[in-house]
């Protein structure tokens, strides 16, 4: 499809009017928002300031959420995935909750721990914290790798355009581009395997932080979308192995 020269002169416009919006304002909001000189409006330029900045974090809180075909966390295929709100902490230590699906019929929450190499999830019937067990493929620190994962996934991001300036929970950045297959399976703690997607990303322009991120996959069963949101970026969040009776 040919876009007609003033259709993309009036889009340029209006991203070069959002651009200095931003920069008239420092980049901030008033309520809240960082304040400073923005990143540039060039899609190359955000994307790889945001892999620094996402490379750098050290504490953050996550929010998951899985909607379409069922995403199971267990190998017998009876427990799927909802939604996940949890913190994370570097190097490798985070905690959640998860609100899952049991065979199609019961929805429940479970409690997660990941400290290094060890995982505890709660059992869904006495409440208690025990070692993962077989079967289960969940690691709630994976859902947010600062080093491995964010930063080479907007770092190697392809086809990357700036879709516009955006209000959402603040001035972002609205950016788009296709993920590999790799890094997909990165950060979402190897629930999605073998798919390059198309990605949106909501980037502070101040910052370079991403605070929300949207793509879809698919699976036998059909569609998949899922969202993430981030905040509170830097909190000093302490996890500590759980305690059992």
């Amino acid at each position: 499809m040919v876009i007609p020269l003033a259709a993309r002169r009036g889009s340029a416009r209006r991203l070069l009017a959002g651009a200095a919006l931003l920069a008239a304002c420092g980049g901030g909001s008033g309520d809240g928002e960082p304040s400073g000189p923005t990143i540039p409006p060039d899609p190359e330029v955000i994307v790889a300031a945001s892999a620094a900045a996402m490379g750098d974090v050290e504490s953050v809180r996550f929010e998951v959420e899985r909607s379409g075909a069922p995403v199971y966390i267990d190998s017998f295929e009876s427990i799927a995935l909802n939604t996940i709100v949890g913190e994370f902490s570097v190097p490798r230590s985070a905690r959640a909750l998860l609100e899952v699906e049991v065979d199609g019929s019961l929805t429940t929450e479970l409690g997660a721990v990941a400290i290094d190499d060890d995982v505890w999830l709660s059992n869904p019937v006495t409440g208690e914290f025990e070692p993962l067990p077989v079967g289960y493929d969940l690691d709630p620190s994976r859902f947010f790798d600062p080093q491995d994962g964010w930063r080479p996934l907007l770092a190697g991001l392809e086809d990357v355009e700036l879709v516009g300036i955006e209000d959402r929970g603040g001035s972002r950045y609205h950016v788009r581009g296709t993920a590999s297959a790799e890094q997909v399976e990165v950060i979402t703690a190897g629930l999605v395997r073998g798919q390059a997607v198309v990605a949106d990303f909501w980037i502070q322009p101040v910052t370079g932080l991403v605070h929300s991120t949207e793509f879809t996959t698919t699976f036998a069963d059909g569609s998949i979308d899922w969202s993430l949101e981030l905040s509170e970026f830097g909190e000093p969040f302490e996890i500590v192995p759980p305690v059992s009776s």
